[in-house]
């Protein structure tokens, strides 16, 4: 395994951290900017809704740099919303500030994958494309509860300025290690677009949709389902959300070494796994034992199924950086409708809701990987070496 392929999970790890610490500094926040506590809470969403809109439009703009030289543009930009951030004293700048950061942090998502793709080999690509999602699960993992450490040390504006360091630290280090590489596309704009023209790449990508909807439907509101029906202390929820974390560094591990050469067969059996978890939690919330049983399974097969979602959408495309930055716009669209319709099922039937609901959402995965299940019926053996072209519809969908 390549060593820069490190260097896009650190980049990652940075983006991912930048996005949750606001929810450990809400209070804080809220004072200083003379904000409400949903005001505040509407900046991650901002965050999310920047990734997924600005992020493909960051990406068009970079797509004629050498790969380095457009995730030092990247870096930059990202490092100027987190200043912005971190010396904000009105919401309207800090509101600015998030939603530079999130664009840049969507671009990046797409750059950095399109990057190591270049730097591996095919056969490599799946387990590298996981190395890389390893800063998504440590990011969410010790994002929160690093922010909100730093932010009850050193106050909320030392977190950002945290972030901002960060930041330069691995931009300077990708500049120096990372081998040179060239642009990724010398045919023009048209011709990158040329591949969104193919109706079964928006089929898998809003597949993948439905896959991470189902598991943030839940994730969203692990934290009063465990206090308040289950009957965990706050105190003790940290350290349960700890461990779900953990889970999903060992299930991005597996998944990873699976996902090239049993794409749809992981898919399609994470997500099997995570209805029966999300039942399972649904059914038997109040009983602690199975509760942890049940959060733990969904974090081993839920958003760890990504490395095997990217290395189909790429195999529907390419492994270039729009299409993976469009990937990773309709996986922030997963996050956002899961715990939007999540939130709305608790008004009318409670905290189970969530959990209900990101069941129906991993079915309705299922039913759309139908005939992906088909067509490997019809061709087990799967193909390996396709990463870099479109594959033939019987082998893909």
């Amino acid at each position: 395994m390549p060593k820069s392929v490190y260097l896009m999970t650190l980049g990652i790890f940075v983006m991912v951290c930048s996005e949750l610490l606001v929810g450990g500094l809400m209070p804080q926040m809220s004072s200083d900017l003379g904000a409400s506590i949903p005001q505040i809470g509407y900046l991650i969403t901002a965050f999310a809704l920047a990734m997924a809109l600005g992020g493909p439009p960051l990406t068009i703009a970079v797509l004629r740099l050498p790969t380095n030289n457009a995730l030092l543009v990247l870096f930059i930009v990202f490092f100027i919303g987190n200043a912005l951030a971190a010396l904000s004293t009105s919401y309207g700048t800090m509101l600015v500030g998030r939603l530079v950061t999130g664009a840049a942090s969507g671009a990046f998502f797409g750059v950095a994958l399109s990057a190591v793709a270049q730097i591996t080999t095919p056969e490599l690509r799946g387990r590298a494309t996981s190395l890389a999602l390893q800063g998504l699960m440590l990011g969410t993992a010790l994002g929160l509860p690093l922010s909100t450490l730093i932010g009850g040390q050193f106050g909320w504006r030392m977190a950002f300025v945290a972030i901002a360091v960060l930041t330069v630290v691995i931009a300077v280090t990708t500049l120096l290690a990372l081998p040179r590489l060239t642009p990724e596309s010398s045919s023009g704009l048209r011709a990158e677009l040329g591949v969104f023209r193919d109706p079964r790449l928006w089929f898998v990508m809003a597949t993948s949709t439905l896959i991470i909807g189902a598991t943030f439907a839940a994730f969203s509101y692990f934290a009063p389902i465990l206090t308040d029906i289950t009957g965990f202390s706050q105190s003790i929820v940290p350290l349960l959300l700890l461990a779900y974390g953990a889970a999903t560094v060992v299930g991005n591990i597996i998944v990873g070494r699976l996902a090239q050469s049993h794409t749809i067969s992981v898919i399609v059996a994470g997500l099997l796994l995570n209805v029966a978890f999300l039942v399972g939690f649904a059914v038997f919330a109040e009983n602690p034992a199975a509760a942890i049983v049940a959060m733990v399974g969904i974090g081993l097969v839920g958003i760890t199924l990504n490395p095997a979602t990217i290395t189909r959408v790429q195999r529907a495309g390419n492994a270039g950086s729009l299409v993976n930055t469009a990937h990773s716009s309709f996986i922030t669209f997963g996050v956002v409708i899961g715990s939007w319709i999540g939130g709305l099922g608790i008004n009318v039937l409670g905290l189970r809701a969530p959990l209900w609901v990101g069941a129906g959402l991993a079915v309705l995965a299922l039913l759309a990987m139908v005939p992906a299940i088909v067509s490997a019926a019809r061709a087990p053996r799967e193909i390996v070496d396709v990463i870099d072209r479109p594959i033939p519809l019987k082998t893909e969908l």
